[in-house]
């Protein structure tokens, strides 16, 4: 089922359409307020510096001072309700708006967007913790997608519309006021569809104090390492943008010699690519959250930078080109290249990481961590606001801005993926399951969304751990014998995984006490663990007899055992079916056909390791 399906039900698209619409008056407001106050009012040059200066910081300091309690509100009452009074709150702001555009009061205008920075503040907690609520586990990625998708577009149009509408001689501030009006009535009408989203932590005690309770929100999103380092990751997205952005102007206009309908033909590019890497995602990630996605972004946000330097490092020789001029003259569709690719590849790096913290959050806290995300967004906005002015300051040109923001964005995803390696082993694991097999899963809906389960697995290839890990939501540990465990080049990503080596009891007993022991643990504390009850890959590509092993692991935690089996995998280059010389050589099936099915959970005190082997034979069937 394609993602584009979910804008047929009434559990998404009225939510989709309100925050849309949203984004869009957003745009649309801030960009007419633009237009007047630069072109229409008469004002000097310096009292025009000072008011689009100051409109920024007025959009923003609602993040600093409210993100917390907008948390707070999403988890406490019902979503949908407060979606209602926050758009009746912009429409009240609009109206506003409407009675400053029309007197040309330019300090009720800047009160009015000190409104619309506290509407986002409020709806931004709302906007991201009401999808898990609202979507299957398999749905994740797909509606974050078209979330990302749909608010680019909508800012891009609400841009172009504000700066039009305001720019026809007469009636442009009637028809700028009408307009915004009308979009947040329709937007109030959208959220009357949305439908109930149970409050997440109704006994939660509100805190009225904005700055304690912003530390303490900060403190609840610091509290889990991978979380917080995929807020991190998300704040430097905003970093990026801002200042790939904010030198979009000078750089249409100074290098690439365009007028202005240039600039809104390099934001077009801009947004629709991260659009269109926002929608791949799903088919990308196989619906699952793809957190291997990300490396693959950064290193194209990385890789496209520079070479935009490269394409068009100094002054344009001519100027005033319009558009199409433009797309016309020599180089000027590598940019264009360049900068769809930025985008696409910034849909690659930046959904995967909402996905992810809304599926590893906690759902009574997850507004709050979205609210510290907001807070951390908004600082790094200010700082690149400061770096793009700090650079400009030296002499750099927006080209040499590209270069520096490029080179730095490696180093921090470096960082990042340094403090977080499964962001890196989910990437190797994804490229090499990709570039081998082609898989389809059968059964993903029986694993539990959350507790302790085990997971029991034909055992046909060294490959097995990997592709299971690829393909399965939850993340797995998986118990392993100790020799593929230390492989060198996939060792990392077993240790990243966390996975369990075992050996034999005359092997090595201490080992195996050890993997027992790691067992257990992590069954108490709610984790998925996989074992090859096999004990070895088979041999021959028939299913050897069950160990009791998974009898003894039952007996000292009693959890849900869910069955599954491979099919297609014997014969691929890392079974057992050709000797090491025939390994050697390059794979005969690239791209192999591959299957994994998964069954209901047993119920543990109902079964063996003699069932549970008839029920994965059952399930593999005759396909090996």
């Amino acid at each position: 089922m394609s993602q584009f399906v979910l804008l047929g039900k009434r559990r998404f698209a009225p939510f989709f359409w309100t925050q849309a619409l949203g984004a869009f008056n957003d745009n649309a407001f801030r960009n007419a307020l633009v237009m007047l106050v630069a072109f229409q009012m008469g004002l000097d040059d310096h009292t025009v510096s000072l008011y689009t200066n100051l409109a920024p910081a007025l959009f923003i300091i609602p993040f600093f001072l409210f993100s917390a309690t907008a948390g707070q509100l999403a988890e406490k009452y019902e979503k949908s309700r407060i979606i209602r009074y926050i758009k009746l709150f912009e429409i009240g702001a609009m109206v506003l708006a409407a009675i400053g555009f029309h007197t040309h009061h330019t300090s009720l205008l800047l009160v009015v967007l000190f409104l619309m920075g506290l509407h986002s503040t409020m709806f931004g907690p709302i906007k991201y913790a009401i999808l898990p609520q609202a979507l299957r586990p398999t749905e994740l990625v797909g509606g974050n997608g078209l979330i990302e998708t749909g608010t680019q577009l909508a800012i891009l149009i609400g841009m172009i519309a504000g700066s039009a509408l305001m720019q026809i001689a007469g009636v442009g501030t009637l028809l700028a006021g009408a307009l915004t009006i009308a979009v947040a009535v329709t937007g109030y009408l959208a959220s009357r569809a949305i439908p109930p989203a149970p409050a997440t932590a109704p006994e939660l005690k509100f805190n009225w104090n904005p700055f304690s309770e912003t530390a303490r929100v900060l403190g609840i999103t610091r509290q889990d390492r991978a979380v917080f380092n995929a807020v991190l990751g998300i704040s430097w997205f905003w970093f990026f943008g801002t200042v790939l952005v904010a030198q979009l102007p000078n750089y249409t206009k100074l290098n690439l010699g365009g007028d202005g309908s240039v600039n809104i033909l390099v934001l077009t590019l801009f947004s629709i690519g991260t659009g269109i890497g926002s929608l791949l995602c799903e088919r990308m990630s196989g619906r699952r959250v793809e957190v291997g996605l990300v490396p693959l972004g950064a290193f194209g946000l990385t890789a496209f930078g520079i070479d935009l330097f490269f394409a068009r490092p100094g002054v344009a020789l001519v100027h005033g080109l319009n558009w199409l001029s433009f797309l016309q003259a020599a180089g000027s569709w590598r940019v264009a290249l360049d900068l769809t690719l930025i985008g696409m590849f910034a849909g690659f790096y930046v959904v995967p990481l909402f996905a992810f913290i809304q599926s590893r959050t906690p759902r009574d806290r997850l507004s709050r961590v979205i609210a510290g995300n907001n807070i951390i967004n908004a600082l790094l906005i200010c700082c690149a606001a400061g770096f793009g002015l700090g650079l400009g300051a030296l002499g750099l040109g927006a080209p040499q801005i590209f270069l520096a923001t490029a080179v730095l964005n490696a180093l921090v995803a470096l960082y990042i993926f340094t403090l977080v390696p499964e962001f890196v082993m989910r990437f190797i694991t994804w490229v090499l399951v990709n570039t081998l097999y082609r898989v389809r899963v059968d059964g993903a809906q029986n694993i539990p969304e959350e507790g302790a389960v085990l997971l029991v697995c034909n055992h046909v290839s060294f490959m097995d751990p990997l592709l299971l890990m690829a393909n399965l939501r939850r993340p797995v540990r998986f118990v392993m014998d100790h020799r593929i465990f230390n492989i060198p080049l996939l060792r990392f990503v077993f240790r990243t995984a966390k996975a369990i080596p075992i050996a034999g009891h005359k092997e090595d007993p201490q080992v195996l006490q050890q993997a027992y022991d790691a067992i257990d643990e992590a069954l108490l504390t709610g984790e998925v663990v996989c074992i090859f009850p096999e004990g070895s890959l088979t041999r021959d590509g028939e299913i050897a007899l069950f160990r009791p092993g998974v009898e003894k692991i039952l007996a000292r935690r009693s959890v849900p055992v869910l069955p599954m089996a491979l099919r297609g995998l014997w014969g691929s280059v890392w079974s057992r079916r050709d000797s090491m010389l025939h390994r050697a050589r390059l794979p005969r099936r690239f791209r192999a056909r591959v299957e994994l099915v998964i069954d209901a959970p047993v119920t543990p005190g109902q079964t063996d390791a003699a069932a549970l082997e008839v029920r994965v034979r059952e399930l593999r069937g005759e396909l090996a």
